[in-house]
């Protein structure tokens, strides 16, 4: 059994470069980080199911969601509200270590372009003023795919 993995260990990156090309650029201004991953589903339930109701997973749905110090400095959150304000799309990593991982270490999570379909502003009188963002899968000629990379 491996030690565990903490969630202060993972990483999310935002794509610098081309996608052919990349160039990961760690977003290190992130607090709390969820990734939702899921399926539709379709009702296979036939009367040889012994009374069960059956299911098959459909279209995968993903979120990035995540927290960041409002930081119009951090050029990681000047990327992310320039894409929602602009309604363009940013590529975004999410990982549960580094990038580039150490000789033998094995890092994976979901690589994405996708678009900024929230960016709330939370103002709390006696805390810094953060940002709530939603992050999702958007059209793009280049699929999500679950991304994994062993260090060599």
């Amino acid at each position: 059994m491996s030690d565990p993995i903490l969630g202060v260990d993972a990483k999310l990156y935002y794509n610098t470069g081309t996608y052919a090309s990349p160039t990961w650029t760690e977003i290190t201004n992130v607090k709390d980080l969820t990734l939702n991953l899921q399926k539709g589903e379709a009702d296979v339930t036939t009367r040889g199911g012994n009374g069960w109701k059956q299911s098959v997973g459909t279209l995968k749905e993903a979120s990035i969601e995540f927290a960041m110090v409002w930081d119009p400095d951090d050029s990681a959150f000047t990327a992310i509200k320039d894409a929602f304000m602009n309604n363009t799309s940013i590529e975004l990593l999410v990982l549960d270590g580094d990038e580039s991982p150490a000789t033998g270490v094995t890092v994976q999570g979901l690589r994405a372009e996708c678009s900024i379909t929230s960016f709330k502003r939370n103002e709390g009188l006696e805390d810094a003023l953060t940002v709530d963002v939603t992050a999702k899968p958007t059209y793009s000629s280049n699929a999500p795919s679950w991304y994994s990379a062993t260090g060599t």
